[in-house]
């Protein structure tokens, strides 16, 4: 075989050998373009007037409306943590829980659910539930290993609990409806939430000196007016949560618009909470920039990498070899998911999202898969990925706000549990890909 015929796969592996020294994504991506595009010219198998594509690819991008849901959404994660929304919603569950073994690490995983449905970015959660949980669990006796896989594993649920970023991004790259991939992820992300908490309710019943409840002389101090303290801490979340989602579930608006509003919504709870000053505003706002335009730049960097790839006809090239994978289906399925798994030790979600991507995307439309569902797997496999030793990415947001007599080890050892509910949720959504079309099929 020719050479040439080497060169788009020798330009994935290039752009991975350069993410791994820890060079920026944008220019790992771009370089490697750039590069590979010379060395395929110079040997006659790239036309370098297809550079001549990247202003109108590049007004493609600008002109992308489900891609502006993108800042709208860090922007009201950013903004209701700012506000101090979690810190108060963790304490109210913990108080209204308190009276239960296990009863923190439930608030956790219910507070969790509701923070991935207001930021889904699994950073800000699990760092938030992380300086504000865990110093309590462990100072009223909750084992170090259960608490920090509780706040690790309820941290993740941002992947795939709608509104979530992973899901907007994934919805480009696939060229479905974001809508449709909110719509699909909401009963696999309940499914999530709901094997969690079943795991810390049977948990504290089987072992008690795990997960202990409140001590009484606590819970008296914090059930004086709780009843106005759940509908002050509890209801306007819950209201934003619903305007939401609710807005996108019954056409009314578009995830884009559904941000905006969730946006102005987030604003709104920090002045009633007294929380919406300038200085407040400008750390939200650049938050917002920081984390937009890092997605935008690895956006271009992708499609500079692509339009290289496309033209080396590294896309067929893989395209072929992965259509020719024993088993059909099934194949596919496993071997795009093991490379997503283990890509995830090591890069990024928008990373994997502008990479591979684009070359599962195609064989997954020939093979017949619907794509709804395929990313909600995705999204699913992904937050199983970040949350598996040594490298997932929520276990190192956690051991970076631990106390010092929490253990790397058992961070790790804590979160194994969860890693098999999430693998047992993750089996049943792809041998059952109802638990995903049904919602979708309603609104059609």
């Amino acid at each position: 075989m020719d050479f040439t015929a080497w060169l788009g796969p020798l330009m994935f592996l290039g752009a991975l050998v350069l993410l791994s020294f820890g060079y920026p994504v944008a220019f790992s991506l771009g370089g490697t373009a750039l590069l590979f595009g010379g060395i395929g010219a110079a040997l006659g198998a790239f036309n370098w007037s297809l550079f001549n594509l990247m202003p109108s690819r590049i007004f493609g991008i600008m002109g992308s409306f489900s891609l502006l849901a993108i800042p709208y959404f860090i922007f009201m994660g950013s903004m209701l943590e700012k506000s101090g929304i979690a810190e108060r919603l963790l304490e109210t569950m913990g108080i209204l829980f308190g009276r239960l073994r296990g009863g923190l690490a439930l608030a956790v995983v219910i507070v969790g659910a509701l923070l991935a449905a207001t930021t889904g970015v699994v950073a800000a959660t699990v760092v938030a539930m992380g300086l504000i949980s865990l110093p309590i669990m462990l100072r009223y006796g909750y084992n170090k290993q259960f608490a920090t896989g509780v706040i690790a594993a309820s941290g993740t649920l941002g992947q795939i609990i709608p509104p979530s970023i992973v899901l907007v991004v994934l919805g480009d790259q696939l060229g479905i409806s974001v809508g449709d991939l909110f719509i699909g992820s909401l009963i696999p992300g309940l499914m999530m939430a709901g094997v969690f908490a079943l795991h810390v309710v049977v948990t504290a019943f089987l072992r008690p000196d795990v997960a202990p409840a409140l001590p009484a002389e606590v819970r008296e101090i914090g059930t004086k007016n709780l009843a106005l303290r759940i509908l002050k801490v509890m209801i306007p979340p819950l209201a934003l949560i619903a305007l939401v989602l609710g807005s996108i579930f019954f056409g009314l608006a578009a995830p884009t618009e559904a941000g905006a509003v969730g946006a102005m919504g987030a604003m709104l709870l920090a002045g009633l909470n007294k929380q919406l000053t300038l200085r407040s505003l400008r750390e939200v706002c650049e938050a917002t920039l920081r984390t937009s335009s890092m997605v935008m730049m690895i956006l271009l960097g992708s499609t500079a990498f692509s339009l290289v790839f496309r033209g080396l006809k590294g896309d067929r090239f893989i395209e072929e070899a992965l259509l020719n994978l024993p088993g059909g289906e099934i194949g596919f399925l496993i071997v795009s998911m093991l490379t997503i798994f283990v890509l995830g030790f090591f890069i990024d979600f928008f990373e994997i999202a502008f990479i591979v991507i684009p070359l599962f995307a195609p064989v997954a439309v020939k093979l017949g898969l619907d794509l709804t569902w395929y990313g909600v797997i995705i999204g699913a496999n992904m937050q199983t990925s970040f949350l598996t030793p040594p490298f997932g990415f929520a276990l190192f947001y956690l051991r970076g706000v631990a106390p010092p007599e929490v253990k790397t080890s058992d961070i790790y050892k804590g979160v194994i549990p969860f890693i098999l509910l999430q693998l047992l949720v993750l089996v049943l959504i792809i041998a059952f890909p109802q638990i995903v079309t049904f919602l979708p099929s309603l609104s059609q």
